[in-house]
């Protein structure tokens, strides 16, 4: 049952990784176990991923090997796969859907270099070479976030891509419709590599594996621990924490949809967070019912169970301006508008990675076909950061071409302001064009 509370408590947001996050959260018991099984040896997640990343760049393919076996317990013969069509057709259809859906989303974002009129400056618009795709395949494959990570990138132009996914036990292979996907994709072959053993590949490139500009894409602890360790190595979409969303809900709202949409969240992960703010008990007390009902036939009910007693709950608000306040300043990856004219409060929303207007935009939609990359910041970092585009794969060259004459006219302002910040080789450059 997903508790309800007339505090804001569970709005409070923690470090998701870390040392602070582990010294507030606490590392789970098992997962030391796990490391120090695998290590010979106490270490924090920090530590052991370190480790892995030192011997994947000294040792390439051979430490990928080894680190497959030790902690997926797989001898692999090859790291890549060919990404082929093995699947129902109807489900080829599906994703086929939704890869259209995607590609013309992103299709339609302004990406363009520009030039003045008298072509003195302007900005260039290169796509990235070369990207690393990381697809989460641990208790469920998501092909789906292959999908959106890997169709924003060929619409800016990026020439080659990389997919890394986990290898499925107990053979190493790769779920059918994780290939399949990326077949669709172009994409002609997947690695076998999960954890942080795939992100050194990809950030130091091994005798199988290219070297890759930027990651992108989801994963557990340890990919993003790895993500953490190699940024300025490689680029990054950014740190995933698990994922989260905030459903405002009125007494218009349906509470059976409601409490279908919180479940769909809880599902994905323990640490995934679902939280519904409304002002009205009779829609709570609802929502309650529904979700002790449908929780009842779903094949991830501990996880769920786990998710809402460590982040999840309802909030009773005051009113429903507090809780779209409440929503906004918590900046969520998914923002739900399940409300009487939902319309009328998106201007006010600015702090969220998807934006859902109305009960009909429910997130499900997002994470599958309605087109925008359902790859969004959490953690609270929707206050400053974007949902995965287009623009995460090109990089932007400043272009200056001046003539004599402009530069004339510029280089007394610059002489002077290089002379008030003490910087006299700056001044000198600048006089000597005056």
């Amino acid at each position: 049952m997903i508790n309800l509370y007339t505090d804001t408590s569970r709005l409070t947001r923690h470090p998701l990784i870390g040392d602070d996050a582990q010294a507030k959260l606490g590392t789970p018991p098992s997962l030391l176990a796990s490391i120090a099984r695998i290590f010979g040896e106490g270490l924090n997640p920090d530590a052991a991923v370190a480790r892995i990343l030192a011997d994947v760049h000294a040792r390439g393919d051979a430490a990928l090997r080894d680190w497959t076996q030790r902690i997926d317990g797989i001898q692999l013969d090859s790291l890549a796969v060919e990404a082929r069509l093995t699947i129902d057709q109807s489900l080829v259809s599906s994703l086929q859907f939704a890869a259209d859906r995607i590609r013309a989303f992103h299709a339609q974002q302004p990406i363009r270099s520009w030039q003045s009129a008298d072509g003195t400056l302007g900005q260039r618009l290169t796509p990235l070479y070369r990207v690393g795709i990381y697809v989460p395949s641990g208790s469920a494959p998501l092909p789906s976030s292959l999908l959106m990570c890997v169709i924003p990138a060929q619409v800016a132009g990026v020439k080659e891509i990389v997919v890394c996914t986990p290898p499925g036990k107990p053979n190493g292979d790769v779920p059918p419709v994780i290939l399949a996907a990326a077949h669709l994709c172009g994409i002609e072959h997947v690695y076998r590599l999960g954890g942080a053993q795939a992100i050194a590949a990809m950030t130091f490139g091994t005798e199988s594996v290219p070297r890759v500009d930027k990651i992108v894409g989801p994963g557990n602890l340890f990919v993003t621990l790895a993500k953490r360790q190699v940024f300025g190595l490689v680029g990054l979409d950014g740190l995933a924490g698990p994922t989260e969303t905030v459903v405002v809900a009125d007494d218009s709202a349906n509470p059976a949809w409601v409490a279908a949409d919180l479940l769909a969240q809880a599902e994905h992960d323990p640490l995934a967070t679902a939280l519904l703010l409304t002002p009205s008990r009779k829609l709570a007390e609802a929502v309650q019912q529904e979700i002790a009902h449908q929780i009842e036939s779903l094949s991830r009910a501990d996880i769920i169970a786990q998710s809402f007693a460590n982040r999840g709950g309802i909030i009773l608000t005051p009113d429903l301006a507090t809780a779209v306040r409440l929503a906004n300043e918590f900046a969520p990856e998914h923002l739900c508008l399940s409300v009487e004219n939902a319309a009328d409060w998106v201007d006010g929303l600015t702090n969220a990675g998807g934006l859902f207007v109305g009960e009909w935009s429910f997130e499900v939609l997002g994470d599958y076909v309605a087109g925008p990359s359902h790859v969004m910041p959490t953690g609270g970092t929707a206050r400053l950061a974007s949902p995965l585009n287009v623009l995460d794969f090109v990089r932007i060259t400043s272009i200056i071409s001046l003539d004599a004459a402009t530069a004339a006219h510029l280089s007394p302002v610059a002489a002077a302001l290089a002379r008030a910040e003490s910087l006299t080789a700056h001044e000198n450059a600048a006089s000597l064009r005056s």
